[in-house]
């Protein structure tokens, strides 16, 4: 053994009883050796640990069995699965990866580039921002090259290019398909290639959308970039914001969240690249995918065919893909509703937009009823009404607000059917407490009927392992008041035991006291204190648990309101929140479990009576008077 402790060619070569050029020849893969005298040299090299020295490899090869890779910022982690792609294909074939970064500095990328490739047997150049008269220099002296996300001029380059024009324009086009009609654009880097390719799709999509405005504002690729970039987008008084990559999004939906400007009640953003983060977004990003691994290996397997001579020059397209996620919805309602209230004597009557149904009055929106929404797993995707409005246009309801994510306007939210969450977030565990656990179950609208005042659809329950559990009859009912302005909404639900027998749980009956929730559920606005009265009294301990059949909530202040939340026939107790939130709702599983049988149904109910203007409690019987003679 040399004095170093690591074994030599020359020890490999006596042990064997070859000389060092034949153990030269067999280390390097060479044929021309006697297979017997081969594996003799093989073995002596496993007993002694014998690894060959790869300079001298290189040399004796003329290759360095080493590919470069420079990339402008290797913290984006697009370009992290890039190099992903690439250096697990490359490994595969025996070579190694070398990454250089420009750190975003396109001044410096012709240099390291011509560098890297002096030092390894090839080159590829992932979204270079250098000028094109640079790259070409560039391209023509360090072949074999291969380009990742940017055209070359000419064509004996190999190329992978992704459609960033239709890829923007698609983004920007579902956005319009939700009602946007004024967006801004942060852009990238001015060098980037991509960027340029994205206004150049924008530019096209507002020449077929003449009603569209999109601003354009300067900002980065980076995190800090979108957080940054909060009072441009604010002042633009844009309902949807285009980010130029998904990392700027992070950065905005972070500065956002702090304001408390919520998304996408208040604004839709969308990003690009669909990075692994995206998914985990607060709420999810929707994005267009790239698919950024695929990049990668296509990227080593050209430029391996251009090493070993059998390429020829040619380029990939790959077509981005819509990932529609809970950062985008519909507009926002103040864009669209009339500020003038409605004429007295109006009736509302449902109409279809798209997927949606929309309660209208006069031209005016009372209520928007959403049955394919973007939700994440995690918040128990169901079919749910916002916005809800008052006559005269003040807002009733809230949706994902930054206190409780998956809290959705007025939807039937149930804690626990047979240990599937209905409700969203966390599940109360008993002896452990809120737990995350992967339990949530989906409610998926089969079909909707709009006739008048009444909007009627079947809703299928299925659980967290795909399994049906429930069927529903919905029906959605709204009618004007006659003797004051306001107007009344009635949900009224059919569940059926479809599959099997069914166990409705809360909390409460898992050992939360007073946490009985579950059924349909009212989240309002939280823009002040309210008032809360029920038969039994004032104030949230009066109301929770509370089975009075009416539930009276308002709000004074400069657009003052009132709900007046009422349940006729059998009385549930209601669960009711003012502190942390303001939401109520009637139980179905308040202390105790509620069991279905095979084909059993259950029928719930919950009539919304909705004023502008503060209700006194003493107004409140002739109200129910009125209503119900009415109904």
């Amino acid at each position: 053994m040399s004095s170093t402790g690591v074994a030599t060619i020359a020890e490999v070569a006596r042990a064997a009883g070859v000389s060092r050029a034949t153990v030269s020849r067999v280390m390097n893969g060479r044929a021309t050796v006697d297979p017997e005298m081969a594996a003799r040299v093989r073995k002596a090299a496993r007993e002694l640990s014998y690894s060959p020295s790869t300079v001298a490899r290189s040399l004796s090869l003329g290759r360095t069995q080493t590919v470069a890779l420079l990339v402008p910022d290797l913290g984006n982690p697009m370009f992290q699965q890039v190099l992903r792609g690439a250096n697990q294909a490359a490994t595969r074939a025996g070579y190694r990866i070398l990454v250089a970064d420009s750190i975003e500095e396109p001044e410096r990328e012709a240099e390291l580039a011509i560098e890297a490739r002096r030092r390894c047997d090839a080159l590829i150049l992932c979204s270079p921002r250098m000028p094109e008269r640079v790259l070409n220099e560039v391209l023509a002296t360090t072949a074999p090259v291969v380009l990742v996300n940017r055209e070359p001029l000419t064509g004996d380059v190999p190329a992978l290019a992704v459609d960033y024009a239709g890829g923007i324009r698609q983004l920007a086009e579902h956005l319009i398909d939700l009602g946007h009609q004024k967006f801004i654009y942060l852009a990238g880097p001015e060098t980037s290639a991509s960027n340029t390719a994205r206004l150049q799709g924008l530019r096209g999509l507002q020449q077929d959308h003449p009603q569209i405005s999109i601003q354009h504002s300067p900002c980065g690729s980076m995190i800090e970039d979108g957080y940054a970039a909060l009072e441009a987008v604010l002042n633009s008084q844009a309902t949807a914001v285009l980010a130029f990559n998904d990392l700027v999004a992070f950065g905005l939906l972070g500065k956002l969240n702090e304001i408390g400007l919520g998304v996408p009640r208040g604004i839709s953003v969308a990003g690009f690249d669909d990075i692994a983060f995206a998914k985990y977004a607060t709420p999810s990003l929707t994005t267009m995918s790239v698919p950024q691994m695929d990049l990668g290996r296509h990227a080593w397997e050209q430029l391996h065919q251009l090493l070993v001579g059998e390429a020829e020059s040619s380029s990939l397209f790959f077509r981005p893909r819509l990932i529609e996620r809970a950062s985008t919805g519909p507009a926002p309602a103040w864009a669209t509703t009339a500020p003038a209230a409605p004429m007295a004597g109006s009736q509302p009557l449902w109409s279809r937009d798209d997927e949606a149904g929309v309660l209208r009055v006069s031209g005016s929106t009372l209520a928007r009823y959403e049955r394919h929404p973007a939700m994440p797993d995690v918040h128990a995707p169901r079919p749910y009404l916002h916005p809800v409005h008052t006559w005269n246009g003040t807002p009733l309801t809230e949706i994902s607000p930054l206190d409780h994510r998956h809290q959705y306007g007025v939807s039937l939210a149930v804690a626990q059917v047979n240990d599937s969450s209905f409700w969203g977030g966390r599940t109360y565990v008993r002896d452990s407490g809120p737990t995350l656990l992967p339990n949530h179950g989906t409610q998926v609208s089969q079909d909707m009927t709009l006739v008048g005042p009444s909007m009627t659809e079947q809703v299928t329950w299925y659980g967290h392992d795909g399994a049906e559990l429930l069927t529903e009859r919905r029906r959605l009912t709204a009618s004007a008041l006659t003797d004051r302005r306001g107007w009344q909404l009635t949900w009224h639900s059919t569940l059926r035991a479809s599959a099997g027998p069914v166990t409705i749980e809360s909390p409460a009956t898992q050992g939360r006291p007073g946490a009985g929730y579950g059924g349909i559920f009212w989240r309002f606005p939280s823009d002040g204190t309210a008032l809360i009265t029920c038969a039994d009294g004032t104030g949230e301990d009066a109301a929770n648990g509370s089975t009075s059949p009416w539930l009276l909530l308002s709000r004074d202040g400069e657009r003052p309101w009132t709900a007046l939340l009422v349940q006729r026939g059998q009385v549930r107790p209601w669960f009711v929140r003012s502190t942390d939130y303001l939401g109520a709702g009637p139980s179905l599983a308040w202390s105790h479990s509620l069991h279905l049988a095979t084909g059993e149904e259950l029928e719930l109910e919950l009539e919304a009576v909705l004023l502008d203007g503060v209700l006194s409690v003493e107004e409140v019987a002739p109200l129910l008077e009125s209503v119900g003679s009415a109904a």
